[in-house]
């Protein structure tokens, strides 16, 4: 297992913090995370309103484009397109139909996009995009792409002769209604729900296919409770600017949070996006206002966290209110908080993270956290 390293996504430069991966390609960052999604004009209002994000650009019948609508958001390093269909009969509707919304693509940043999509496929990755030029009056770009879990796909991105506003097919959108962010600044991590015995072989995939380490591995005792249980292998590439932690379910007395997710994502997919801030009480406050709702976390989660994490400089009372978790490592420690799932099936949700120097994953809050998800089960009637 590799040692966890003090390190602040994309404040630092392109060495290589985790030896153990081989770091092949490299990735520079996460480019943007495509969500399908049933009505991505409805989607984007809500994205603004609610997370802060701002227009950005945008394709669909006005820009040539005849078969899907896109609007692309962005808040600080973070970019978010919305993609829906105009046809009911092609692969964007048919992954709605099965999934609902969902994350279909996680595009990452790369010096060459032809480069690595000839090394992912030479070590087994299943080829989704050939590498394509695409070209408008600002540039060129080239992607290329490989499949993932699920339907998830990963889509390589070489944009440095291109200055356009995102992609050639394009335009910029303006719009007059722009809410404030909130203060998301970056991805942190997002992770993947795999089936039953499917961690170890994903966690193979980006392994070897793409060069990653495993930073930690989390097994049935370390996330479990007296009802469920979950194992979590999170894999990193070289410079630490690209976490997925890979989930599967273990055996419990009761069903698990990814075998809901499973049952109704039909099949393995993006669970949550996690998503970075500087001031974790002052992004969730403004969140909590324009009506995002986050777990509940029962108030004797605060009588003894101060005995385990130590002193913080924050106001506990504030974190109760707000029902944010703290955890620490060697490093550090962390704030974290987790939405309840953003989309009408229970799947996809995000979590809110601040890192005052901790690189774990909050280890010590997955028993309240679990807990607080299988009240939520308990309530749609799925625990």
């Amino acid at each position: 297992m590799a040692e966890l390293k003090n390190i602040e996504n994309y404040e630092y430069g392109l060495e290589k913090i985790f030896p153990e991966a081989e770091d092949f390609l490299p990735i520079n960052g996460t480019d943007y995370v495509e969500l399908y999604v049933g009505n991505a004009k409805q989607a984007a209002h809500y994205y603004k309103t609610a997370f802060g994000f701002q227009s950005h650009a945008y394709a669909g019948l006005e820009t040539g484009v005849k078969d899907r609508a896109s609007y692309v958001l962005k808040q600080d390093k973070i970019t978010l397109v919305l993609t829906s269909p105009y046809d009911g009969d092609n692969d964007i509707a048919r992954h709605i139909l099965k999934h609902g919304d969902g994350v279909k693509v996680i595009a990452l940043w790369v010096d060459d996009a032809t480069y690595s999509f000839n090394e992912t496929v030479k070590r087994g990755a299943k080829p989704f995009m050939e590498p394509t030029v695409e070209e408008d009056e600002h540039g060129r770009v080239v992607r290329s792409g490989i499949h993932t879990y699920g339907d998830t796909v990963h889509i390589f991105v070489e944009r440095k002769d291109y200055r356009g506003t995102f992609l050639p097919g394009y335009q910029p959108w303006k719009s007059d209604y722009s809410p404030s962010p909130v203060g998301l600044r970056y991805i942190d991590h997002m992770v993947g729900n795999v089936g039953w015995g499917e961690m170890n072989t994903w966690a193979e995939f980006y392994a070897k296919v793409m060069g990653f380490a495993n930073l930690v591995t989390f097994d049935d005792k370390d996330i479990s409770t007296e009802y469920t249980a979950l194992m979590s292998k999170v894999m990193t590439n070289g410079n630490g600017r690209i976490k997925f932690p890979i989930n599967e379910p273990a055996k419990g007395r009761k069903k698990s949070q990814i075998e809901e997710y499973l049952d109704f994502y039909k099949g393995p997919g993006c669970q949550h996006i996690a998503v970075a801030t500087n001031n974790i009480i002052e992004t969730v406050s403004a969140m909590r206002q324009r009506g995002i709702e986050f777990l509940y976390v029962p108030g004797t989660y605060y009588d003894t966290v101060l005995d385990r994490v130590g002193e913080i400089d924050e106001d506990l009372l504030q974190l109760k209110e707000l029902g944010i978790l703290v955890d620490r490592d060697d490093e550090g420690y962390l704030l974290q908080i987790f939405t309840k799932p953003v989309t009408d099936r229970p799947t996809l949700f995000f979590e809110i993270i601040q890192r005052k120097g901790a690189q774990s994953f909050g280890k010590g809050n997955f028993k309240a956290l679990f807990e607080s998800i299988e009240a939520e089960q308990a309530r749609r009637g799925t625990l």
